[in-house]
């Protein structure tokens, strides 16, 4: 398990198309849209943290590629697409909500967001690099049920893990590349055969990237209720 860290950003900022050329269309990329933080990239995903402040908006941005994203916190927001004059509210993001977006098989979508509410719109996203699906199967978790399937499409499969203090999961191997979200954060203590046990403080809103082929069990051993959505590529 990795921590990505904002350090990335500074790779990403060299490489992203150039805002200047996106200009003749009235929109930018997503990854230079306002408040929006390119903070990991890799082969498989680029990975965004969102925060609108109350009362700001993103600018009009494009989305082109299919996408994933978790709320970490509740917020209202309004969207409007580009060359519209028409502001539609957008569903409320719920804390934990996450929601797979098929962008590629639509024509791509510039549009802005405007957080009207009073709490921070703070969102962890994830960007395909890949048009096409990876290839490789994902683990079923099936046989734990401490975590509770969320999502299951053609690009990825998704989990909530929901512990109380005192609480734990079973041992899952991970089967697939992919990430784990960091919902309510806590202090956990993760598993690992023929390893010393690992503590763990997790921080709400934290995002990490997981390879495949380790098992793990997770123990809460905190004082307060520990939330993680965990995704495997496909």
């Amino acid at each position: 398990m990795r921590l990505i860290l904002p350090a990335v950003v500074i790779a990403l900022a060299g490489s992203a198309p150039s805002a200047l050329a996106q200009g003749e269309e009235g929109a930018v990329p997503i990854e230079q849209a306002p408040y929006h933080l390119p903070v990991f990239t890799n082969e498989y995903v680029t990975v965004l943290k969102i925060e609108i402040p109350p009362q700001r908006d993103t600018g009009f941005h494009t989305h082109r590629r299919d996408s994933v994203s978790v709320n970490i916190e509740p917020a209202d927001n309004v969207s409007q697409d580009l060359g519209s004059p028409k502001v539609v509210p957008s569903q409320r993001a719920e804390r934990g909500r996450a929601q797979f977006t098929p962008y590629g098989r639509q024509p791509p979508r510039s549009h802005k967001n405007t957080n009207v509410g009073t709490t921070p719109f703070h969102n962890v996203s994830f960007i395909f690099t890949s048009p096409a699906p990876l290839g490789v199967t994902p683990s079923s978790r099936a046989a734990v049920p401490a975590y509770a399937s969320i999502m299951d499409n053609e690009r990825v499969r998704g989990w909530r893990l929901v512990l109380e203090p005192g609480q734990s999961a079973a041992a899952v191997t991970q089967q697939a590349p992919g990430l784990r979200v960091v919902v309510s954060g806590g202090e956990i203590v993760e598993v690992v055969p023929g390893q010393p046990d690992r503590a763990m403080q997790l921080r709400t809103g934290e995002f990490y990237w997981q390879d495949p082929g380790v098992p793990r069990a997770v123990r809460n051993r905190g004082s307060t209720r520990v939330e993680l959505v965990e995704f495997e590529l496909k």
